[in-house]
């Protein structure tokens, strides 16, 4: 592990050390920084030598300049010496794990990391918190009483052991120098930089320690990136820094211009999540989940159909002992809403789009989101869709379910559907909900 404070800093060939302003401009004006450069310009913003306002203005240059190949090997690998890196060899099981750049109903990790688990693999799944329109998975587990996120490393080893599979938080060991500089990319508009953003989740997941990797990139109005072609470069990008960091690592493209499953928010996905581990899930939800855990048996060697483990019970096993090992409680009551409210058809017809974003947004006005990632988020709050693309609704049928604790929010949830619902005498076509597959 490299001390930010170990960092030596670049010497010119006068034998002077560059200001950080000379880094700034150089990459201004498409001039690639060298790995010693990167090392030392990070090194030295943690040690408070460089000022916030110049790595901005760095991050900034990078958010227009972009990073070449050896630089973002050089700026990934930074982040990850920068903190510890876990040793899962003492699992006794091959290692593999999920990431998804987030979407609206995306439950896919509560139900995916004990199916796989169910199938002989172990599986490490470190889990963020939801921010906006996109929900976060240890908000909708911590919905269960007693469940915990923060683990210490011994204990998310001890579950991961017990129970074949863990979803906790990143601990803070890992990559704190890519915290520091993602708080800063939050404020000064540059987060939107696929290789800022690749370093980020790479190197997070890098120094996890698993041996292999599959990422869910999503696609389309409720994901983070809308176009094909952008999401397709975040997938390649991270792809080929996992495996040049010895990471068997495969992308999965995924639709995110529905939600995914009928449940947005956070209790309300717990639970359907509970039911597509008991058999009983939607059919999006479970071919999603279903490519994602084959995709990960092959890449750890497994033969074995994650379908059947989905269907005898054995993956809802899992999950069980994994929610007790954590300390919640499998079995008990999770949050129910104190007032729903219903959107209607405006017409009859096929339901033939229903907008991802504007369902995430609903939900998030509801209490289910947050603005900032310090903001509470209300565990009963969200939608439910009663109808998805592909079905005939009548004219003032119930299309989405509205649930909130306060009745004062179901204004704004209203309103932030907008035009969420498109009606139609047509059929819509509905395209499968996993595009491609990228790597390996």
């Amino acid at each position: 592990m490299t001390e930010a404070g170990g960092h030596v800093p670049p010497v010119a060939s006068d034998g002077q050390v560059p200001a950080a302003v000379d880094l700034i401009r150089a990459k201004r004006d498409g001039v690639p920084l060298s790995a010693h450069e990167i090392d030392w310009v990070i090194g030295a913003y943690l040690r408070g030598e460089v000022a916030e306002e110049q790595m901005s203005a760095l991050l900034m240059a990078i958010y227009f300049r972009g990073l070449d190949p050896a630089e973002l090997r050089a700026w990934t690998g930074v982040m990850i010496d920068s903190g510890e890196r876990l040793d899962l060899s003492g699992v006794g099981l091959p290692t593999v794990d999920k990431h998804s750049t987030g979407g609206v109903g995306d439950k896919v990790s509560l139900i995916l990391a004990p199916l796989v688990a169910a199938c002989g693999a172990a599986v490490p799944q470190l889990s963020g918190r939801g921010l906006g329109h996109t929900g976060g998975t240890l908000d909708k587990l911590e919905t269960i009483p007693g469940w915990r996120a923060v683990l210490s490393n011994e204990e998310m080893l001890a579950v991961l052991r017990q129970a074949g599979c863990v979803i906790c938080a990143a601990g803070a060991g890992l990559a704190p120098a890519d915290r520091r500089l993602y708080a800063l990319r939050d404020v000064t508009g540059t987060v939107e930089s696929i290789p800022l953003i690749s370093s980020s989740i790479m190197s997070k997941k890098i120094a996890e320690g698993t041996g292999a990797l599959v990422l869910d990139v999503k696609v389309g109005s409720g994901a983070f990136m809308r176009r094909e072609d952008d999401a397709r470069l975040l997938a390649q990008t991270m792809v080929a820094l996992g495996t040049e960091s010895g990471v068997r690592t495969t992308a999965l493209l995924t639709r995110m211009d529905t939600p995914l499953g009928r449940a947005v928010g956070n209790a309300i996905e717990v639970e359907e999540s509970v039911a597509t581990l008991a058999g009983y899930g939607p059919s999006d939800l479970v071919e999603v989940v279903l490519a994602l855990a084959r995709e990960m048996l092959r890449l750890v060697g497994i033969d074995a159909d994650p379908q059947a483990a989905l269907a005898d019970g054995r993956a809802l096993a899992r999950y069980r002992e994994m929610i007790t090992a954590q300390g919640g409680d499998p079995d008990a009551p999770l949050a129910v809403a104190r007032h729903i409210r219903t959107a209607p058809a405006p017409a009859e017809g096929w339901l033939r789009r229903l907008d991802a974003r504007a369902v995430g947004n609903a939900a998030w006005r509801l209490g289910a989101g947050r603005a900032r990632k310090e903001d509470p988020v209300t565990a009963a709050a969200g939608v439910l869709c009663l109808a998805k693309p592909g079905d005939w609704v009548r004219e003032g049928e119930p299309l989405l379910e509205l649930r909130a604790d306060d009745e004062s929010r179901f204004e704004a949830g209203l309103a932030a559907l907008g035009d969420a619902f498109e009606i139609g005498q047509d059929r819509p076509a509905l395209p499968a909900p996993v595009i491609d597959r990228i790597g390996g």
